[in-house]
C-alpha cells in the first residue's frame, strides 16, 4: 500500500476524492469534507498533512495527520472534532494501512496514533505485536425507534416528574415555551452569534473555552454549518422562555443520524428550571414523530444527564501502532510501572 502526502491546507483540492471515499466507506457525517475542511482551516498549524492511500486508481484510505510528541505522529484532533480524521474502505486491514503509513511519514516516526475511534463505525481491532488499543471515553446515543411516549415512559420517574413540574410552573407563571429550528445557511451567522452570547455569559468564559462569534471556534462552526445546511445536513435548535433565548443545540445530520455537537444555556435562569432538558425533551419528541432518523448521537463523555436520557453507552478507543514490536513491549512495560507507582502512592 503506497501513501502520498500533501499539505492538509490543500484538502479542498481533493474534495472529490475525500467525498468519494466518505460515501463508499459509509462513514459518519463527522468525517465528510464539509465538516473536516473547516477544521483544518480554523485550527490547523500548517504542519498537518493530507495522507492518501490509493488502490486501483481510487482512494483506499485518507487521513489528516500531524506530528505530535517527539518521534510520533497522530491523526489531527482538534477539540471540535468528535472523531479522528481517518477514512478507509471497509474490509481493509487497519494494521497494514498503519504500517505502510508509518513508513511513508517524514522524520522516521516510531509511533502513530489513530485517535477517537467509534467502535460502531470501525470495530475495535485485536492487540498484536505492533498494535495496541486503549479506551478513550464512554459515549451515549438514543435509538429513535417506536413511539416517543414508550421511550419517555422508560425514562426515570424523577426525570419525567421534574420536567412535568417545571412546565406546570412556567405555565402557571404565564411563560410561553417555544422550540425553534433553523436550517437555512443564511441564518447560521446569527445562530453562532446567539450561541456565543449564551456560552460566553457562563462558566466556559471563565475557563477560556467559550465560543465567540469572531474567534476560531465561531468561524469554524459558522463555516461548517453554512456548508452543511446548504445540503440539508445542519440544524440549530433554539429554546425560548417567551422571547428570551435560554438554550441552544448545534447539530449535524445525515440520512440516519443526528449529532448534537454543542449545547449552551442561559445560566442566569433560576436553578429550579432546566432549559436544556426541556429543550431536549421537545426536540427528541419531534425526532421520534418525524420518523426519518434512526438515532441521536452525543459523542461527548457520558455525563449523569446522559444516563437519565438513555442506557445505550459504548466505549470509544484510540489505536497506537509501533514501528517495531520491541517499542510496543517497552511502552507497555513503562505504562505498567507508572500504574504501579500511582497505586503505591495512593
Amino acid at each position: 500500500m503506497k501513501w502520498t502526502l500533501q499539505p492538509a491546507a490543500g484538502l479542498p483540492g481533493f474534495a472529490r476524492q475525500w467525498d468519494q471515499l466518505h460515501r463508499s466507506s459509509g462513514a459518519s457525517l463527522l468525517l465528510a469534507h464539509d465538516f473536516v475542511a473547516p477544521l483544518v482551516d480554523a485550527f490547523g498549524s500548517g504542519r498537518e498533512l493530507l495522507a492518501i492511500c490509493e488502490r486501483d486508481g481510487a482512494p483506499a484510505a485518507m487521513a489528516i495527520v500531524t506530528p505530535s510528541r517527539r518521534g510520533s505522529w497522530a491523526t489531527f484532533q482538534p477539540a471540535q472534532a468528535p472523531l479522528g480524521l481517518w477514512l478507509q474502505q471497509p474490509g481493509l486491514d487497519l494494521e497494514a494501512l498503519l504500517a505502510s503509513l508509518v513508513r511513508a511519514l517524514p522524520g522516521f516516526p516510531l509511533v502513530f496514533g489513530l485517535t477517537q475511534v467509534d467502535p460502531a463505525l470501525m470495530p475495535r481491532p485485536p492487540d498484536s505485536a505492533q498494535l495496541s488499543t486503549l479506551d478513550y471515553i464512554d459515549t451515549a446515543k438514543v435509538t429513535l425507534a417506536g413511539a416517543f411516549d414508550d421511550y419517555w415512559q422508560a425514562r426515570g420517574k424523577n426525570l419525567r416528574s421534574n420536567l412535568k413540574k417545571q412546565r406546570a410552573k412556567l405555565d402557571k407563571d404565564g411563560v410561553a415555551l417555544a422550540l425553534r429550528v433553523s436550517r437555512d445557511p443564511a441564518d447560521m451567522a446569527q445562530a453562532i452569534a446567539d450561541y456565543a452570547r449564551l456560552e460566553s455569559s457562563g462558566w466556559k468564559e471563565g475557563c477560556g473555552t467559550a465560543v465567540h462569534a469572531d474567534d476560531a471556534q465561531g468561524r469554524y462552526y459558522r463555516a461548517m454549518l453554512e456548508a452543511l445546511c446548504r445540503r440539508g445536513a445542519g440544524r440549530v435548535y433554539r429554546y425560548f422562555f417567551d422571547e428570551r433565548l435560554v438554550a441552544m443545540d448545534l447539530c449535524v445530520e445525515d440520512d440516519s443520524t443526528i449529532v448534537v455537537l454543542k449545547t449552551a444555556y442561559d445560566e442566569s435562569v433560576p436553578k429550579q428550571f432546566s432549559p436544556t432538558l426541556l429543550m431536549r425533551e421537545e426536540a427528541t419528541r419531534a425526532l421520534f414523530d418525524e420518523g426519518r432518523l434512526g438515532r441521536i448521537e452525543f459523542y461527548g463523555r457520558v455525563m449523569e444527564w446522559h444516563l437519565r436520557w438513555t442506557d445505550e453507552v459504548r466505549t470509544m478507543y484510540h489505536v497506537n501502532y509501533y514501528r517495531w514490536p520491541g517499542l510496543r513491549r517497552l511502552h507497555a512495560m513503562l505504562e505498567s510501572r507508572a500504574r504501579s507507582r500511582q497505586a503505591t502512592e495512593a
